[in-house]
């Protein structure tokens, strides 16, 4: 793909004017609600009940008009922008995200000062586009997607989405293999000893079932309650890290139980709440289960 023609942020335009300019330079756009996040499924896709989209890593048939799916409804077409379908979104969105695979891309998403300093030593120069707390670098080229791939350093390209936060400055360099590998090595990390079960369907923790735990359910659901919200609030970036310190800390909490105490279970939770916000499911689970084992 070329370089997309930069295109300026103007707080007061709204946001469909941006969407459609992104979409004429060749970007996959959708809609973002408060919080940085994409709109909820309409009823027909909730719970996969679709079958999904047929760009989705399990493809599916799904044809659905409207914002469903998140960044997999990402789309370059002005006319479903600008259907009805979309339009409620639009009304209510409070920023516009991309695709950046689907436009050829990838953002080294740099979420402090410390992992910009250590891109600038690391890296090779590209287009740079402030964020709140640090830097979105972007590079011509796709990958797979990956989140802490090294302290506050996410990779946002395939099956991902990115907030668009305006052009940026300098020129975009082809995708370096410095890059590639951070995931490859990710991928090859061997995880500690499994602690969550892998599950096909939500768990929900019971004291009924966690038998030999010492806690009150109150106890371990307000614990688990302050966690998921912690993971919920990095809607950017650092939500993985998040969820490896959230899953952390619960297994801590239970050490001294004489057990079983549902892990399994609350670390399920801690699952959904990553994927809520971005983080690929593969990765979230590796996190929580890594985290759940570092304190065993």
């Amino acid at each position: 793909m070329t370089q997309p023609t930069p295109i300026r942020r103007d707080s007061h335009r709204p946001r469909l004017l941006d969407a459609l300019d992104l979409a004429g330079a060749g970007v996959p756009v959708l809609p973002l609600r408060a919080g940085k996040l994409p709109f909820g499924n309409c009823p027909s896709c909730t719970g996969s009940a679709c079958g999904d989209r047929p760009n989705m890593k399990a493809a599916g048939p799904c044809q659905c008009p409207r914002p469903c799916h998140g960044w997999a409804a990402a789309t370059t077409d002005t006319v479903v922008l600008q259907s009805p379908a979309w339009a409620e979104a639009w009304r209510q969105a409070h920023a516009v995200a991309y695709h950046p695979g689907g436009a050829g891309l990838t953002v080294v998403d740099l979420d402090d000062a410390d992992a910009v300093t250590w891109a600038r030593e690391s890296l090779p120069a590209t287009r740079a586009v402030p964020t709140t707390r640090g830097e979105h670098w972007i590079y011509l080229g796709s990958m797979r997607s990956a989140n802490n791939v090294r302290p506050s350093v996410d990779i946002k390209s395939l099956m991902q989405y990115a907030r668009w936060l305006g052009p940026g400055t300098g020129t975009m360099t082809h995708l370096p293999d410095t890059v590639r590998a951070l995931v490859d090595r990710e991928e090859t990390t061997p995880a500690r000893s499994g602690v969550v079960s892998s599950l096909n369907r939500p768990a929900t923790w019971d004291a009924a079932v966690a038998t030999g735990c010492r806690h009150t359910e109150r106890y371990v659901r307000t614990g688990l309650d302050r966690g998921v919200a912690l993971i919920r609030a990095r809607t950017e970036s650092g939500a993985g890290s998040q969820a490896f310190g959230v899953a952390q800390f619960l297994a801590k909490q239970h050490a001294a139980c004489p057990g079983p105490c549902s892990l399994d279970a609350l670390g399920q939770h801690v699952i959904d709440a990553a994927v809520s916000v971005g983080v690929p499911e593969q990765y979230a689970r590796r996190a929580v289960t890594n985290g759940l084992g570092s304190a065993a």
